[in-house]
């Protein structure tokens, strides 16, 4: 019988001989290394030592024993059950021979200098496809000498017997006595001098494939597991990353509150936490370079399980090297067969009590219990919103109890979001102060429904919730429905909706919403005035030198993951289109920004971008539209011009873009102006020589025909895209656009609402018409009807 197998002997096939963490780890380290991934080298005690380490000390009757007497109903006395069970295994010993075998490996391994090793449980029915053991039995990090190693791996065997891994067992079918403990003895990674973290192979909330997803703390993961702190996010775009672009989309900088590492005092043992230097909390633990690294060999390590994966990672503080701890099969979306997903819709507004990062895409009602501890977990109710400061795998049992999880701390990838996913449970993390603000069997709501951030708002909330099968959706022949998208939170999710891309992309809604910052007092911070604004605007620049770069690197992140989202379907971005009091409301804007009397009409789209009150403003945002498709590679991003009023205007704009690096025709770039203003119409053959393709803004337009401003609620009923004129004028354009080989759409709610107004355009010739996504499907219902009428343009209204 073999007790002792070196890593190089190890398969993924030997799940059943080391158990799946083993058999994982000697798969990367056989197979990937000569891709350049580093995996530490090690051994593995076998199933088999753990049942002849059974057999010897005659343990099996006594733990048979001791587990009839749960009660695996209410679970009342798991604790007391656990605890003696590993008792049993505690009091026992390691049989003579099986202590020769390990420390012959472990000497070997040694040689010639081994400081530390790490010492992992591994169960023969972990980290397969359909079940998740991951934190479920123990491991013990930078073990030093022979007696502490013997002591950690009897440590290991009896962690097959936690509490939570007793539970895991019964709800999962798993007979106790069929399921062994292997140990991994693995050269330790000093990551408690640098970094270390998790990456998925795809967007952890959506499933979305095409991304790999990684966070991270200083020092050892622990914290981030546990959530005691809010990691750094990385997301980085697979196609890209392969094609040698520069593929980083988002970079999140965490608080990362607490370092966790080995204390250094030789007279102390152990572990110690401390707060993190604020240096280092300003500061990505990872380097652009790095995070491509990382994001290669995951996406390496996927195509050779053919599946989407969970990987540890860690950076050697000693040599700086990065290393790959673990690989296992992601459990959550990878196990999802049914392509329907349900969109939730909250109803109303309700008082917002606190908010945080938001897990899964549902929205929940129920009681506020506030628990400190898993020994409290008996107070819990079905469908109770649990609320406590951080969740550990100790809190498993109880976990499939709560509707909701609430926390104070932790990030995407901390304990509670991954139990989160695992069971389809809402919950929102890293509140900071939910127990504070939280009273204990108040009625809550927690919606995940509102992209990235998620809100607990007081009392039971209303909401509505539509299933999607997105391929039983019949779309359009002719006419393309498009979506209106600006919150990078929600791409990945409404990229599933049945679609050819994203018409709109409003640039404000990114800059109003990630950035708020006016981009001139970006430009002029070093001489603004405004004390207050500089003091706000310090600490969200924090970590940028040049003020501008904050600027450019956030809206082309933003830009970057919605075209990420849809790629290759284009995506259309509109340069922003604010009104002079809108910019006003950004920090710093008053210094920059006129006093207008009626600013709908005033210095707002194409005039501000060649003026000198803007022209740098504008300069940014070239700069962040040139990092996304010439440095990133997204060129299925193509620019629009809003509010152009005259043709010499539109050479103005298309000149000073040029002057930024963004010419028309190179990598393809194509640029489109929205046609909303009745000189666009009249002169449309004369626009169509500058611009590649035409959106109509039918807000704009019609209440520009009409004379009927659309903000008055006096003469609001005027108002009609169905009017008359404004349908001559929007069939105009079509029909100029169409003439001229122009590409032309629509953007509004209009169509969605009423068929008779989708049959009027997909009837005069549109190439596309863009919804919200609240709209599409009806919106599409309707454009397929229209084709199928197979009327042509109804010069009268319809």
């Amino acid at each position: 019988m073999k007790y002792i197998m070196d890593f190089s002997e190890i398969g993924i096939s030997d799940v059943s001989v080391v158990g799946g963490k083993n058999a994982s780890l000697g798969e990367l380290y056989n197979n990937l290394s000569a891709l350049g991934i580093q995996v530490p080298g090690g051994f593995a005690v076998t199933a088999a030592a753990f049942r002849f380490f059974i057999q010897e000390n005659q343990l099996a009757y006594p733990l048979k024993q001791l587990l009839t007497k749960l009660d695996s109903t209410t679970y009342n006395n798991l604790a007391e059950i656990g605890k003696a069970c590993r008792g049993v295994l505690l009091a026992a010993n390691l049989p003579e021979v099986l202590e020769e075998a390990v420390l012959h490996a472990y000497r070997a391994m040694a040689a010639p200098v081994l400081t530390s090793v790490a010492v992992r449980s591994s169960a023969t029915a972990e980290d397969l496809p359909g079940a998740s053991f991951a934190g479920l039995h123990e491991s013990f990090l930078n073990i030093q000498g022979e007696q502490a190693l013997l002591q950690a791996i009897a440590k290991c065997f009896a962690s097959l017997y936690t509490d939570r891994a007793i539970k895991y067992r019964i709800e999962n079918g798993f007979a106790h006595d069929q399921v062994a403990l292997s140990v991994g003895i693995q050269k330790m990674i000093r990551s408690d001098r640098s970094c270390s973290g998790v990456c998925f192979t795809l967007e952890p909330e959506t499933g979305f494939p095409e991304v790999v997803h990684i966070s991270g703390v200083w020092g050892l993961g622990e914290n981030m597991v546990q959530g005691t702190v809010t990691p750094d996010e990385f997301l980085v775009f697979k196609p890209t990353l392969k094609a040698g672009r520069y593929a980083v989309l988002q970079k999140t900088l965490g608080s990362k509150e607490k370092w966790m590492r080995f204390s250094e005092d030789k007279s102390t043992a152990g572990i110690i936490n401390t707060d993190t230097p604020e240096a280092m909390r300003n500061r990505f633990i990872l380097s652009d370079t790095t995070i491509q690294q990382l994001a290669r060999w995951a996406v390496a390590i996927e195509d050779h399980y053919k599946r989407p994966m969970d990987i540890e990672w860690a950076m050697d503080g000693l040599t700086n090297e990065l290393f790959i701890l673990q690989a296992r099969p992601e459990t959550v979306h990878s196990q999802k067969q049914e392509p329907v997903f349900s969109i939730y819709r909250l109803q109303g507004n309700y008082p917002l009590i606190t908010k945080g990062m938001a897990v899964g895409s549902r929205i929940v009602s129920g009681v506020a219990r506030i628990l400190t501890t898993p020994s409290e977990a008996t107070q819990l109710q079905a469908g109770d919103i649990l609320v406590t400061t951080l969740t550990s795998p100790d809190w498993d049992p109880f976990l499939k109890k709560a509707g909701g999880i609430i926390t104070d701390k932790g990030g995407r990838t901390s304990h509670a979001s991954i139990i989160a996913r695992e069971m389809g449970t809402p919950a929102v993390v890293g509140c900071e102060n939910a127990t504070q603000k939280i009273r204990n069997g108040m009625l809550v709501t927690i919606s995940c429904a509102e992209g990235k951030e998620g809100f607990v708002y007081a009392g039971r909330a209303e909401w509505t919730e539509e299933k999607i099968d997105p391929g039983t959706i019949q779309l359009p022949e002719v006419a393309a429905p498009m979506l209106i998208i600006s919150d990078p939170g929600k791409a990945f999710l409404w990229s599933y909706l049945p679609n050819k891309g994203v018409g709109l992309l409003r640039m404000e809604f990114i800059i109003n919403n990630v950035i708020r910052i006016h981009p001139m007092a970006l430009v002029q911070y070093e001489t603004l005035q405004d004390v207050v604004a500089r003091e706000q605007i310090e600490q969200l620049t924090g970590g940028y030198q040049d003020k501008r770069q904050y600027f450019i690197e956030k809206l082309a992140q933003a830009v970057a993951t919605i075209a990420a989202a849809f790629y290759p379907r284009e995506v259309i971005v509109r340069m922003s289109d604010f009104k002079t009091n809108e910019y006003a409301h950004l920090l710093g804007g008053n210094a920059f920004e006129p006093q207008e009397e009626n600013p709908m009409l005033g210095f707002r789209g194409a005039s501000r971008y060649y003026h000198p009150l803007y022209r740098a403003g504008f300069g940014l945002e070239c700069a962040a539209m040139k990092k996304v498709r010439d440095e990133m590679g997204l060129v299925n991003v193509k620019l629009m011009i809003p509010f152009c009023r005259t043709v010499e205007e539109g050479r103005k704009v298309v000149a000073v873009m040029k002057e930024e690096g963004l010419i028309q025709g190179v990598n393809g770039l194509e640029l489109y102006m929205m046609a909303e203003i009745p000189s666009n119409v009249l002169l449309a053959a004369e626009f169509a020589q500058i611009f590649d393709g035409f959106s109509i803004g039918s807000n704009d337009l019609t209440q520009l025909v009409l004379g009927v401003d659309r903000d008055s609620g006096i003469i609001a009923t005027l108002f009609s895209e169905r009017d008359p004129a404004a349908m001559a004028m929007i069939a105009d354009m079509i029909a100029r656009a169409k003439e001229r080989g122009k590409k032309i759409g629509l953007c509004g709610q209009r169509p969605s609402d009423d068929p008779g107004f989708a049959e009027f355009l997909v009837g005069a010739g549109i190439d596309s018409i863009s919804f919200n996504p609240d709209a599409l499907l009806s919106g599409i219902a309707n454009m397929v009807q229209a084709e199928q009428k197979g009327n042509g343009y109804p010069h009268q209204s319809p």
